[in-house]
């Protein structure tokens, strides 16, 4: 009995995770989706779409390096009246590269809504209109670290750098090459210039 080796899957990161475009708004009829592709291994993504025949994406298909990301422009093809408020749907499909291998997948709504976009509703609000939330005492709040830290470290002595300090010392303790001390050998009297680079 063979056991087939399971596909691997990984999150597929995909801002923004919804588009939105505005019949009577030019300026929202072009869209960028952006691909992320934070792994170390090089990504194949493919852009497929539920209403193909409304939009038309540049450069459907692609690889994106590692901890690298990608801008695909989604253009709305089809504004007419009759579109709006229908939820059309993007795939990202990532594939291992150079294998076929389909590693995740991400949908991005699209919606054509009537009108102009609302810009009041994407101006900083007021900040009295903020307030505190209640705290709940009962509870602990957990933090959670990247990196474990349940590990002790030994950062122990680094002999290099003590060794390293400790000739240097001794290098500018020592006499200077032309000075008369008849306690220190003629070879132990260094140059100006090397006590100089101590």
């Amino acid at each position: 009995m063979s056991l087939a080796a399971t596909p691997r899957k990984f999150p597929i990161f995909v801002f923004p995770q919804s588009i939105t475009f505005y019949l009577d708004d030019q300026s929202t009829h072009k869209q960028v989706l952006t691909l992320y592709n934070p792994y170390e291994f090089p990504v194949k993504f493919r852009v497929l779409c539920t209403a193909p025949y409304k939009y038309q994406v540049v450069d459907p298909e692609g690889v994106i390096k590692p901890s690298s990301c990608v801008d695909i422009v989604v253009r709305h093809t089809a504004i007419l009246a009759s579109n709006c408020n229908v939820v059309d749907k993007f795939r990202i499909l990532m594939h291992e590269y150079p294998n076929k291998q389909v590693i995740g997948k991400r949908d991005v709504e699209a919606r054509l809504l009537p009108g102009v976009m609302d810009t009041a509703g994407r101006a900083t609000p007021d900040p009295d209109m903020f307030q505190q939330l209640p705290l709940n005492e009962t509870r602990q709040q957990e933090s959670y670290a990247l990196i474990s830290r349940n590990k002790t470290m030994d950062r122990g002595t680094n002999y290099v750098a003590l060794i390293t300090g400790i000739i240097c010392i001794i290098g500018l303790l020592l006499p200077t090459e032309g000075e008369q001390n008849h306690r220190m050998p003629a070879y132990l009297h260094l140059s100006v210039w090397l006590q100089i680079s101590f």
